[in-house]
């Protein structure tokens, strides 16, 4: 295994720690056990031995052999060659990441404090052999739980091409590569020399252990590696000098949606992280990175571009390792077999609500906090405690009579217990002064990996899902909103909206005093934690676009006793709302947030109408600049696969027909143009091909942002008016 430090003298070291022997476990028949341990004896591979480990389902002990592999570079195939050898046998642990268990059996973790005892060893190499410092001995005195840790000083380097930072780049964006280090930015283009000589120069000369790029992933490193092929040498983009590694894009369908995931990569003695291929760094900044790569211990580069239901998965099996439970290689817990009405009862989600359409003053938002976690890690509700073996008597839970174990922790339970406790306390901390704003996007981080696992618990591929978990955790949430919407109504209190795990209440004259003491007893009565989230000078829940009648449960805003606003469902919310119409709505939002009530918001809303007034009189000059009317569409399926003449399909047969090579689930930009052309291609227009073209449709986004306006009118006041339902 191959180690990478920042020692206190800050220099950078390699170390190979040789004393890393991966392990895999083999159920089946004990005579044909022992034949397997013979086959890979004999090839001095593996050493195996007979032992007991706890089935992960029932808690009991399996019988397997332990194959202990000797060069962790075979540990996949040795478990290929097991699985090939026997089709009867059962493998578990088998398919684990090398990094994330050599950090579980080492117990350390990326960007930790450790103590390290080295030497040196003759290891093989291509030229015959070499001497490598070696790891003698290791020992983390660092603490993944900590609220406050030191993080390595890292050196970075920030790469990025110039231009509109949202396009793509492999849809033909052109312009300079932007480098900048220590705040110094210096821009490198072909006229003094290429492009590549110049940032391999950077390299060498700044030596940086973090590469953030934009767009690096899919263009500008693969670009920049091209270009210095063609020149004849290499960029030192790794410290060891091995070849950098690249993995394949993909398309996939998620949830009914089309998804794309983009090649990654990955270098070695450095970290690359591409912001534009990264959800957690795009959402929570490199903060947020370094807290999920220390809790999950899942290699900085790998969690960057991973979701954060792997983190959760990684979090379980590290877990079940340390219990010395059987991690299972892929799903084999199937759901149980149910009568119709059964599967009726089972299969919802949580329990919405609709809210009553309106204007509505002095409104508070009660806040189950982190909810379906919280249920997990208070109710002991897990995929291996659900219907367990070992409890006929359990107590049951609501409407599916499930029952919960009562003599094991749940492993999910135990995962997301020691989550809610720290996230909880940095919640606390953010309330001190002078609190430093890395713990917001820590904080952040961890939301993410709350809110994941829950959906675990039944996705088809998880190795520790099981649907009749996920089911409980529904049934259980429904129970408590239920309970917390009947304790509002007896103590006088209108329920406006619920909404699966919040909940909108007014009375007349309420304070604030008087909607905690009401989430107090909610607390005391459901046994969850739940908090007065905001009180509201007023909410607007406004109905779906298609029909003026019927509520849209997230479709609404708000402003709180600070001014501050809670928007949800308006445009300004969605990706592909144009910036200027987004911006339109956002600066209309902060006039009415001045407003404290029905009367005063009808003034600011003559107020917020001359923006929008203004706004419209710019788009009709026809000389706003093309930037601001971008549109962002994901695309479904190949371009030669649209057979209707939608905005994406026109968009991305050009893109096409300009050499772009197109997947399903990639994002794509573009002007609407005219949009009653006769000719298809007249009617819209990628932004990258945009060049000299005539204008864009005014009248087309003219109605876009009279819609975007419609929201703030729906309720206003009139005559013969009235605030809410």
């Amino acid at each position: 295994m191959t180690l990478w430090l920042i020692q206190a003298n800050q220099k950078r070291r390699r170390l190979i720690d040789p004393s890393f022997h991966p392990r895999f476990y083999v159920q089946g028949p004990e005579a044909r056990l022992r034949r397997l341990a013979g086959m890979l004896a004999a090839r001095a591979r593996a050493d195996c031995a007979l032992t007991e480990k706890v089935n992960l389902w029932d808690g009991q002990a399996l019988r397997v052999l332990e194959v202990t592999v000797h060069h962790p570079t075979e540990f996949a195939a040795l478990g290929r060659f097991v699985r090939r050898a026997d089709a009867a046998f059962t493998l578990y642990n088998s398919d684990l990441m090398l990094a994330p268990l050599y950090g579980w059996e080492k117990r350390v973790f990326p960007l930790a404090r450790v103590e390290v005892e080295t030497g040196e060893r003759t290891e093989p190499s291509r030229q015959g052999s070499a001497v490598v410092d070696a790891v003698g001995a290791i020992e983390c005195r660092d603490d993944e739980w900590a609220i406050d840790y030191e993080l390595p000083p890292l050196r970075t380097l920030q790469l990025r091409l110039e231009g509109l930072a949202r396009i793509d780049p492999k849809h033909g964006r052109r312009g300079a590569v932007q480098v900048e280090y220590d705040g110094e930015q210096q821009v490198l283009d072909d006229a003094d020399e290429p492009v590549a000589a110049g940032f391999e120069r950077l390299l060498r000369a700044h030596d940086p252990d973090l590469i953030v790029t934009e767009w690096g992933d899919s263009t500008l490193l693969p670009a920049l590696m091209g270009q210095a092929r063609r020149r004849g040498f290499d960029l030192s983009l790794n410290r060891d000098r091995r070849p950098v590694e690249r993995s394949r894009s993909r398309s996939y369908m998620s949830y009914g949606r089309m998804l794309f995931k983009e090649s990654a990569i990955t270098l070695a003695g450095r970290l690359h992280v591409d912001l534009r291929n990264s959800f957690i760094a795009h959402q929570c900044e490199l903060d947020g990175l370094w807290e999920l790569a220390r809790i999950t211990k899942l290699p900085v580069q790998y969690a960057a571009r991973t979701t954060t239901g792997t983190g959760i998965s990684h979090m379980q099996m590290e877990l079940a390792y340390r219990d010395g439970t059987l991690i299972p290689a892929q799903k084999a817990e199937p759901e149980s077999p149910k009568h119709p009405d059964a599967l009726l009862r089972a299969d919802r989600g949580g329990l919405v609500f609709p809210p009553r359409l309106g204007f509505f003053e002095n409104v508070a938002e009660l806040d189950f906090a982190s909810e379906y976690p919280n249920i997990m890690a208070r109710f002991n509700v897990s995929p291996e405690t659900v219907n367990c073996p070992c409890c006929p008597e359990a107590p049951r839970v609501p409407e599916l009579g499930y029952r919960v174990c009562r003599r094991r922790r749940g492993i999910t339970s135990r995962v997301v217990e020691r989550l809610i406790e720290k996230r909880g306390e940095f919640k606390r901390r953010l309330g001190a002064a002078g609190s430093p704003t890395s713990y917001k996007l820590r904080r952040a981080a961890l939301k993410w990996l709350l809110v994941c696992c829950f959906g675990y618990t039944g996705y088809k591929n998880a190795r520790f899902g099981k649907i009749e978990a996920h089911e409980a955790i529904n049934a259980l949430a429904r129970e408590k909103l239920l309970v917390a919407k009947e304790t509002a109504e007896r103590q006088g209190y209108r329920v406006l909206h619920a909404l699966v795990d919040s909940l909108y209440v007014e009375r007349p004259r309420a304070t604030r005093p008087a909607y905690e003491r009401l989430a107090q007893e909610i607390a005391r009565l459901t046994g969850l934690p739940i908090d007065l989230e905001a009180v509201y000078r007023y909410v607007v829940f406004l109905p779906s676009k298609q029909h003026a009648e019927i509520p849209a449960p997230n479709r609404f805003f708000a402003v709180s006793e600070k001014g501050e606003l809670k928007i949800r469902g308006l445009e300004c919310r969605r990706h592909d709302t144009p910036p200027f119409i987004a911006r339109m709505q956002q600066d209309v939002l902060e006039i009415l947030a001045e407003a404290r009530d029905f009367n005063s918001y009808g003034a600011k809303l003559e107020e917020a109408r001359r923006v929008f007034e203004r706004s419209l009189d710019r788009l009709s000059g026809g000389s706003l600049n093309v930037e601001e009317l971008v549109i962002s569409k994901r695309l479904t399926r190949a371009p030669e696969a649209y057979r209707k003449d939608t905005a994406a399909a026109i968009v991305a047969r050009q893109l096409d027909r300009s050499g772009v090579k197109l997947r399903p689930g990639e994002t794509i930009e573009y002007i609407i143009t005219d949009a009653d052309s006769k000719f298809p291609d007249d009617r819209f227009r990628a932004f990258t091909l945009w060049e000299a073209w005539r204008g864009y449709d005014v009248r087309q986004y003219q109605q876009a942002l009279r819609d975007a306006f419609k929201p703030f009118e729906h309720f206003a006041p009139r005559a013969g008016s009235f605030a809410g339902g």
